[in-house]
Formats: C-alpha cells, structure tokens, sequence
C-alpha cells in the first residue's frame, strides 16, 4: 500500500487526471461531504462485496474515509484479494477539509 497527501491527490485532481478514488465512510458521512469519488462503506469492502470495482484489480485506486484509519483497513484488505496498486489518502477528509475547506 502506498500513501498519497490530500494535497498531491488535489494536484492530481486539478491536474484533470482519470483517478479512481473510492470513499469508504457511511452514507450519512459522504452525504454530509464528499469530493465526489465512488462510495463503498468499509464494511462492504470487509464482507467482499466489491464487484462494482473488480475490474480495477491492476489499475491505482485511491482511498479514504474521515482521517485515514478506515481507508488503510480498506486498502489492507484490497490487498488481500489481489488489487495491486491501492493508495491511502493520509489525514482524509478531515486533511482535505483543514487544507481545502
């Protein structure tokens, strides 16, 4: 697992480059604030059920949640069941939100 800083993720974003990036908070979280990446709850990822990201086994795929610790259980697990190349935003949106706004 590699880990990427919300500012080089918003470099990447801005730069208009074609990321994958999933949010794996609670609906109530990502409805409250999201930067618009594709929500899968932790806990679908820990039962395994990612079949709408099984496709990206082999391409980067970046996560995070509130401030980092769901994402690295997210990203472990990925890693587990064969992803290759997944990416921990560090800090979250807690990082994005105090550097963002």
């Amino acid at each position: 697992m590699k880990n990427i800083t919300v500012e080089e993720l918003k470099q990447r974003m801005d730069a208009g480059e074609e990321l994958q990036i999933i949010d794996v908070r609670e609906p109530a979280e990502y409805a409250e604030y999201n930067i618009g990446a594709q929500l899968i709850p932790l806990g679908k990822i820990m039962s395994l059920q990612i079949e709408d990201i099984e496709d990206l086994k082999h391409e980067e795929v970046i996560i995070h949640c509130k401030m980092g610790g769901r994402s690295m259980q997210a990203c472990m697990m990925l890693e587990q069941v064969g992803f290759t190349n997944v990416v921990n935003v560090t800090g979250g949106m807690v990082a994005w939100q105090q550097k963002f706004g």
